[in-house]
């Protein structure tokens, strides 16, 4: 008789597969899954649904950047930008 307990301290350790196969919730067998790296998708393959990246998916070729905005008050020892560029209610 083989025995799969190994206590430490008083605690049960030792690797789950001695005791059972993986296996999902339904205790069916582990398919493998396809996931593709979302950090090697192109900007229209993305989509709210897709896992987060490390890096962001803005389109560098896109001709819709805007570039021009209005002047900031309160700017008088600013070092970055004086222009404010986003919607402004």
């Amino acid at each position: 008789m083989a025995t799969f307990s190994k206590k430490m301290m008083g605690k049960e350790v030792g690797s789950a597969s001695v005791y059972a196969k993986p296996h999902t919730m339904t205790g069916g067998p582990v398919g493998e899954t396809k996931v593709k790296d979302p950090n090697t998708l192109n900007a229209k393959q993305v989509s709210p649904r897709t896992v987060a990246m490390r890096v962001s998916a803005g389109d560098p070729g896109a001709d819709d950047v805007k570039t021009s905005g209005i002047k900031m008050r309160g700017t008088g020892a600013a070092t970055k930008g004086l222009m404010s560029r986003g919607p402004m209610a």
